[in-house]
């Protein structure tokens, strides 16, 4: 898992020996390979008129055809791969981003997620027995699974969110929605915060509402980014926004495509505390380096003084380079940050103080 609960889990292409690593994604209606990836195996993707969308915008892509991909035990067959580019998830993540495994293979089987044990079983489509002590949801599923879920905030609203698995966060709400539905009080405070996907960079706000119910069970004081959706990724008024990984991982989940069942348990996460740390800095790997992607106006960060494109050398005497540790210093809310940066080819030193959007 990576930050916000995202699956990463090794396969091969077609016939090359080299280990790849994919996103795991409910969010995707296909399957794709990295166009970098692509390149490295010298394959040239066919023009198509097809588009993928994502919250950064519209990309039209070309395809691979027919082509294999190698799991532990199972082989899969028949996969038209689309070629985007995801460097973007390269620079969030700190890893290599070679693909994204989505409806083309999970509608074949019955994917179990296994949080407690970082284990994924894939069975065969057919008859399937659920394990005791979770509940069954029954989500309108074409391509991409919709799913009902009630949000308690100014006021209660019962609305269908993408069931989305790719998405490390909590929850996303479409300002639509909560212009609409006056969903938020209208004095609420919210904080900017840049967040990546697919097409790029959006600029979001963030705060915190007081309940979200998922079939029967309930999370209270949970955190959500709030978006304009310009790409209409929403297809508002139909979703409300998407329910996300950093939520969904608090349960293990069972994927039934072919009987459009999704069984969810809660596991040793179901209690995790939600993440309310706000600093106002977004890290991102690039040639090699952890730099400072975007530091919001008003934020503790810009006010200690830090500036985008800043590289950073240690966290807290953390000096790894690692984008994963790295963030996890920044997560928890009250905590004094002294970050060593390099601006200019001057070492500098700043501290702040993470401030608590609860």
């Amino acid at each position: 898992m990576l930050t916000g609960g995202v699956i990463l889990l090794n396969a091969q292409f077609d016939q090359f020996a080299d280990t790849l690593s994919f996103i795991l994604d409910t969010g995707s209606g296909g399957i794709s390979l990295d166009s970098s990836t692509a390149k490295y195996f010298e394959l040239e993707p066919e023009p198509s008129e097809r588009t993928v969308l994502g919250i950064g915008g519209i990309k039209k892509v070309g395809f691979l055809y027919n082509r294999k991909l190698h799991l532990p035990g199972l082989e899969v067959d028949s996969l038209n791969f689309h070629v985007n580019d995801y460097e973007i998830l390269t620079s969030v993540y700190g890893e290599k981003i070679d693909g994204i495994i989505g409806y083309s293979l999970l509608s074949r089987y019955i994917v179990a997620i296994d949080y407690d044990s970082l284990r994924i079983d894939i069975y065969s489509q057919g008859s399937f027995k659920y394990p005791r002590g979770g509940t069954l949801l029954e989500p309108s599923l074409r391509t991409l699974p919709v799913q009902n879920a009630r949000i308690k905030d100014n006021v209660t609203a019962n609305t269908r969110f993408l069931f989305d698995i790719g998405a490390g966060l909590c929850l996303l709400l479409s300002k639509d929605f909560i212009e609409d539905s006056s969903f938020l009080h209208r004095k609420r405070v919210l904080y900017t915060k840049e967040a990546e996907g697919l097409g790029g960079k959006v600029d979001m706000s963030l705060t915190v509402i007081k309940e979200v119910k998922l079939g029967p069970y309930k999370f209270r004081s949970v955190p959500v980014f709030i978006f304009e959706d310009v790409y209409n990724l929403t297809s508002y008024p139909y979703l409300g926004g998407l329910i996300g990984n950093d939520l969904l991982r608090r349960f293990n989940v069972i994927l039934n495509y072919h009987r459009k069942e999704f069984y969810i348990k809660p596991n040793s996460h179901f209690d995790d505390l939600f993440d309310y740390s706000y600093s106002g800095i977004e890290l991102y790997f690039e040639n090699g380096v952890i730099i400072l992607g975007d530091v919001a106006e008003g934020s503790p960060a810009e006010n200690a003084g830090l500036k985008e494109g800043d590289r950073v050398i240690s966290i807290n005497n953390n000096f790894s380079q690692n984008l994963q540790q790295f963030k996890h210093e920044l997560q928890t809310a009250g905590q004094k940050i002294r970050i060593v940066i390099e601006r200019d080819k001057e070492l500098m030193q700043f501290e702040f103080k993470i401030k608590s959007i609860r």
